[in-house]
Parts: structure tokens; C-alpha cells; sequence
């Protein structure tokens, strides 16, 4: 029971996050999902300060090192998959950090707060180890876990992550809607995570 818990985790956590925000957001008025970053929501100020990491952050921090802990269990696969797992075990702890220390209320501040600063630094930390998850996987051996056309998918994700990560660098550049960017590209990385968890399952 456990571990069919935790094979699907990567894709409960998937399904988790849109109905977290999308609740969290209620709660916030005004907020605008194609202008305004996820973690606006867990802002130092805003409506949603408590509640965001609550229902978000923390149980979603749990579901990721969940996911990556089975991965890790994995016996008889290439190393690569093992460290595959304590990247998403990473992406886990880097949830919940950027969860317990908010981000300041304008993003765009030339002088962030050190609360915000450890907040990017753990965003860094989650977008790096899920970019570099999949690229694992797809350089790992093909077996019967591990099919080509999962490999292929994950290549296709990797691309497509830094593609719209690109797109929203520039839309932070001119302050126009980096929010709708943010969730593509994040999108992609748990979408990547969400199909793991049926090809494993």
C-alpha cells in the first residue's frame, strides 16, 4: 500500500499543486495567475501568507521526497535512476524551504529581504534538479522500466522547461506577464514527473 503510495506520488503531487494554488487564490483577491508568480501567493504580506505554504509548500515537499525516495529504493537499474531520485528528494526540501521563507511582495525589488533571497535560492535549487532529473533518465540505459519513448519524452520536456524559462526571463525583464510563463515551464516539469509515475506504476 505504501509503495503504491509513493509510485504515484510524483503524479498526486502534479494534481496537488494546480487545485493548491487555484484554492489559494481564492483567497487572495485581485491576484492574477498570468502576471503574478506562484509564490506571490506565500508573499511576505499577502492574504495568503499562511495558507499558501499550508496547503501547498509543505504537503507537496512530503509527495515530491516521497516520489524520490522509491526512486531511490529501486534495485537492479542503472545508478542513474537512483540519483534521479535524490533530485526529486531535493526539488522535496527545496519546496519546503521556499515555503517557510516567503518571497518579498514585489518580485521585482533591486534589494530583496534575506528571506527572499534564501526563497530564490531554493526555487533555483527546485528548477535545477528537475531539469536535470530527466536528462538523467534519458542518458540512463533503455530496459523494460525505462522505455525509449519515456527517454525521448524526457528530452522533449528538458526543452521545452528552458524554452518557456527563457520566455519568462523576458517577460520579468519588461514586467509583463511572467506568471503564465512560470506555470508552462514548471508545468512541463511536473508533467514530466506525473508520466515517471505511470511508467513506473
Amino acid at each position: 500500500m505504501f509503495q503504491n503510495i509513493a509510485i504515484y506520488s510524483g503524479l498526486i503531487a502534479s494534481v496537488w499543486i494546480i487545485i493548491g494554488v487555484y484554492v489559494a487564490s481564492c483567497f487572495y483577491t485581485g491576484y492574477s495567475h498570468s502576471k503574478q508568480f506562484c509564490s506571490e501567493l506565500g508573499a511576505t504580506g499577502s492574504p495568503t501568507e499562511k495558507l499558501s505554504p499550508l496547503i501547498n509548500n509543505y504537503p507537496l515537499g512530503v509527495l515530491f521526497c516521497l516520489f524520490g525516495w522509491y526512486l531511490v529504493s529501486i534495485t537492479n537499474v542503472s545508478i542513474l535512476i537512483n540519483m534521479t531520485g535524490w533530485l526529486v528528494i531535493a526539488h522535496g526540501i527545496g519546496t519546503w524551504i521556499a515555503g517557510y521563507f516567503p518571497m518579498d511582495a514585489d518580485p521585482f525589488t533591486k534589494t530583496p529581504t534575506f528571506h527572499c533571497k534564501i526563497h530564490s535560492w531554493a526555487g533555483f535549487i527546485m528548477l535545477l534538479s528537475l531539469v536535470i532529473a530527466p536528462i538523467l533518465v534519458a542518458v540512463s540505459p533503455t530496459t523494460a522500466l525505462i522505455p525509449l519513448h519515456f527517454k525521448i519524452f524526457s528530452i522533449v520536456s528538458v526543452v521545452a522547461v528552458v524554452y518557456y524559462l527563457f520566455a519568462m526571463a523576458r517577460a520579468v525583464r519588461t514586467q509583463t506577464n511572467p506568471g503564465i510563463y512560470q506555470r508552462i515551464s514548471y508545468g512541463f516539469q511536473l508533467l514530466w514527473l506525473s508520466v515517471f509515475s505511470l511508467v513506473l506504476a
